[in-house]
């Protein structure tokens, strides 16, 4: 792989090559301890991403790094995200990873509502054959959740980010791990409070992720008493007629039960899940009923028309996950659904990804009626203003101020810092970048640090706020 040889980076330009004939493009995401970035090959367009860990800011984290790359450098599957190679320059470690084009598996969900059964199915089997492949190896991963579970150009499961992934068997001996970490919401409980066993806790974390994709939300914040919603289930007392439960069928239900078995002895094997009715079940050709029956529920374009061309553009995703695995003392990082009036979070990460794929497809000569910005902008934390960089900073700094947010711009490069607080009273940081193309203004929004869930509530504020400004053509 070229872009793993020596090289060194140039400062000049926002899109610098990182080696010859790789461009160092933008950031695809970041976390507690550096960022990922995507390299683009000049000639090829082929892509890669790079995650960078400077251990001269985060020493602690050398020993992360070097257990991540050992990890992933046996893996071999293919729901496993490829490793490339590594490279050490001064104090900064670059590791090469494969480029997930499809997008994370949480740009699926449809807030409040899921996904249509046929494709839940699909993603949770994936899920559960990448995992087990972890398991037969002696691996745990540990932090399990939608944004760590990457979807390549073909929508085909990749599980990704081992930050936080841990051998928990050598030789045949299994050892029981006791370090508190993952992202609250699909922790499984024993994690919280004792030494666990490593297969059953990310198999709990698996049953979290099924319910996200068949209800489009989670069941609770966090697995501990203080809180109602899981002492429900944990009770079994009025939980299903309370969502998400009540969104689900009887069958979903019967699997659920068994994968979030309070008592780990009890939860079903990766094995016994697979064989589960509703793992094997048939879906029609034409319209996707699964053969049983169920309960009304809100249908999504994809239970009716299986022919649909959607995919052709949302397969152009670029997109890499975030580093945001929470350790004890943090909270969730996950990026769960919203009610957004109708404003639907399923997109890439940065619009400079859509930026590429233009600039690509102007290069081989690609024509559309339609630009694949304009197909997919409708769908992302981004907007159009009809307004000039200057105006509109100052007009989404009165916004932030009048929410009571703190805010500051960041060099001259368009860049725009919001904290605040979330409903947990944990810090929720956001940037916002502010970007020209063909004459307009696009308005991206990332979050940076916090819970997803309430970035996209404040993201929602402040866009219904800008609504006299926006740029709908």
């Amino acid at each position: 792989m070229a872009a793993t040889q020596n090289g060194s980076m140039s400062n000049s330009g926002s899109r610098r090559e990182f080696v010859e004939g790789w461009t160092l493009a933008q950031t695809l995401g970041e976390g507690a301890y550096g960022e990922v970035k995507l390299l683009i090959n000049h000639q090829s367009g082929e892509a890669v991403a790079m995650k960078m860990v400077n251990l001269a800011k985060h020493p602690d984290a050398a020993g992360s790094v070097k257990k991540e790359v050992c990890i992933q450098k046996i893996m071999q599957n293919p729901h496993i995200l490829r490793y490339y190679g590594q490279r050490s320059q001064g104090s900064i470690e670059y590791i090469f990873l494969e480029y997930a084009a499809g997008g994370e598996l949480f740009d699926r969900i449809e807030p409040d509502v899921g996904m249509a059964q046929s494709e839940a199915q699909k993603y949770f089997v994936q899920l559960m054959s990448g995992v087990k492949y972890l398991h037969d190896r002696g691996v745990a991963h540990r932090d399990l959740k939608p944004e760590n579970i990457l979807l390549d150009e073909r929508d085909n499961i990749k599980i990704s980010d081992f930050g936080m992934a841990t051998m928990f068997r050598m030789k045949g001996t299994e050892r029981l791990l006791d370090k508190r970490c993952g992202t609250l919401p699909y922790v499984a409980p024993e994690v919280l409070v004792q030494p666990y066993s490593a297969t059953p806790a990310d198999i709990w974390s698996c049953g979290i992720i099924l319910v996200t994709l068949l209800a489009g939300e989670l069941p609770w914040d966090q697995p501990k008493m203080s809180c109602k919603d899981f002492v429900m289930w944990k009770e079994n007392t009025t939980w299903t007629s309370i969502t998400p439960w009540k969104k689900l069928t009887t069958l979903q239900l019967s699997l659920l039960r068994k994968i979030l078995a309070i008592d780990p002895k009890e939860r079903l094997t990766i094995q016994q899940i697979l064989s589960h009715k509703w793992c094997n079940l048939r879906f029609s050709s034409t319209d996707l009923h699964i053969l049983e029956d169920q309960p009304p529920r809100k249908r999504l374009r994809s239970d009716l028309d299986i022919s649909s061309d959607r995919d052709d553009f949302s397969r152009i995703y670029m997109s890499q996950p975030s580093e945001q695995g929470l350790s004890e003392d943090t909270t969730d990082s996950v990026r769960a659904d919203v009610k957004s009036g109708g404003f639907c979070f399923s997109q890439p990460t940065l619009m400079d990804d859509l930026i590429l794929c233009s600039q690509m497809n102007q290069t081989q000569g690609t024509q559309s009626s339609q630009s694949v910005m304009q197909r997919l902008v409708k769908r992302m934390t981004r907007f159009f203003v009809v307004t000039k960089c200057e105006e509109t900073t100052k007009r989404i700094s009165g916004v932030a101020e009048k929410l009571g947010f703190t805010w500051k711009t960041t060099g001259d490069v368009g860049t725009m810092t919001i904290s605040t607080m979330d409903r947990r009273k944990l810090q929720l940081i956001f940037k916002v970048n502010f970007i020209e193309m063909d004459g307009r203004l696009l308005v991206d929004f990332r979050l940076s640090k916090g819970c997803g869930l309430e970035f996209k509530r404040n993201f929602v504020k402040i866009k219904n706020k800008m609504k006299d400004i926006l740029d709908v053509q």
